[in-house]
């Protein structure tokens, strides 16, 4: 049998356009470290009581969550604009945008699910419980 030579078939995997995106143990270690300090700072915030208010207490913590979902993407995902001839930007782009809906989302909901669901204290009704 003879052996049979394809030039259209060749053993490279990249395609065209792509550039070479090459992963690092520094990469990983930065984004590690910024996810640990992203993760102590609410920590710290909530358990010192830094904060005058729960409000603002939430709304940092949303704030540090909104940057380590970034920091993830960014450093365990590898998305940015190079890869992938942009797409994986838009994927970025996308993500945020639904971050940002979910969050407001979840704010929204529970703030209503507090005002509707909490009883409101009737000084003559709690002297009538048994």
């Amino acid at each position: 049998m003879a052996a049979q030579h394809h030039d259209g078939h060749h053993d490279d995997d990249h395609f065209d356009g792509e550039q070479d995106f090459h992963v690092s143990y520094k990469g990983y270690a930065t984004g590690f470290i910024l996810s640990v300090i992203l993760t102590a700072i609410p920590f710290w915030l909530v358990m010192a009581k830094v904060l005058p208010s729960p409000k603002i207490t939430g709304f940092v913590i949303l704030g540090f969550a909104a940057v380590q979902m970034v920091v993830h993407m960014v450093y365990f995902l590898h998305m940015n604009g190079k890869v992938e001839g942009g797409w994986s930007m838009l994927a970025l782009l996308f993500t945020g945008a639904l971050i940002i809906i979910m969050m407001a989302g979840s704010v929204w909901v529970m703030y209503h699910m507090n005002t509707n669901m909490m009883p409101t204290p009737d000084p003559a009704a709690m002297r009538n419980m048994p």
